[in-house]
């Protein structure tokens, strides 16, 4: 039973003496306990379905292709890219971001079954994939939007995930008025989609619980949205370390699936 504390140093000092086994004991109690419990997620929740992360020394910035090795790797993804040579930014795209066979994994089923069972009241998830769609979870908050959904940049008619990746046009045309339809998607140098960040922020709020997992917290979407959490229980899953390790009642540096899977709703 985790005791009552005097102050948040003797509470940071009690965590810090718990054991792996009783570490998982005790998220097990905070979920048992809390009644607001939100999941914020990055790239390392999808990586165990076999989408590669960004950043990391096997990830998607650090493979080797000749044909955009003239391009920085951000800028591939940017909104300049698109906008000036979209030719390269929909060959980047399709070559590296279409998830549509792609299956959910431990995390996202855990997830979706703690909100049916109204234990998790949403996921703010940094991640493109769809996975937390697919694997059952219903509040999502995609605060960089999703590579499954298109629009078109003049009439705004929308398209569903087949339309860019399956066009045999080099920049794909909006059948309705002739113009570009770009991905559902956060680029590099535009404003994250307000309604869903607002959402985001509004569920950070409300909570009594968050669970912070497969993001090291360096894009500032992110980092921001952690650091508005001032809530009971602060629990961090990352194989690496993160910018927010001594906030946290609770850290794991381990796979995400293994300790999700440790929870018992």
């Amino acid at each position: 039973m985790i005791p009552e504390f005097s102050s948040q140093k003797d509470k940071e000092k009690y965590f810090r003496t718990l054991d792996d086994a009783q570490k998982i004991e005790a998220l097990n109690e905070m979920v048992a306990f809390s009644e607001h419990i939100v999941f914020l997620g990055g790239a390392g929740v999808s990586t165990e379905s076999g989408i590669p992360d960004f950043r990391s020394k096997d990830g998607l910035y650090h493979k080797k292709d000749k044909r955009f090795g003239s391009y920085r790797p951000e800028y591939l993804l940017s909104y300049d890219c698109l906008n000036h040579k979209p030719k390269v930014f929909f060959e980047y795209f399709r070559k590296n971001l279409d998830c549509r066979n792609v299956q959910p994994n431990t995390a996202h089923l855990k997830l979706a079954d703690m909100e049916r069972a109204g234990k998790l009241d949403g996921v703010i998830t940094q991640n493109i994939d769809g996975l937390h769609q697919k694997g059952g979870s219903k509040n999502v908050k995609e605060i960089h939007g999703s590579a499954l959904r298109s629009y078109c940049v003049s009439c705004r008619k929308e398209y569903g995930p087949d339309f860019i990746f399956e066009n045999e046009e080099e920049i794909p045309h909006c059948p309705n008025c002739g113009k570009m339809v770009r991905p559902d998607v956060t680029l590099y140098g535009e404003l994250l989609p307000e309604p869903a960040y607002e959402e985001a922020v509004a569920l950070i709020r409300y909570a009594d619980m968050l669970i912070i997992g497969g993001t090291s917290l360096e894009v500032g979407s992110a980092a921001q949205l952690a650091h508005m959490y001032h809530g009971k229980n602060l629990v961090i899953i990352n194989k690496g370390r993160t910018k927010m390790e001594g906030r946290a009642d609770l850290t794991f540096h381990d796979s995400i699936g293994a300790i999700m899977r440790s929870i018992e709703e």
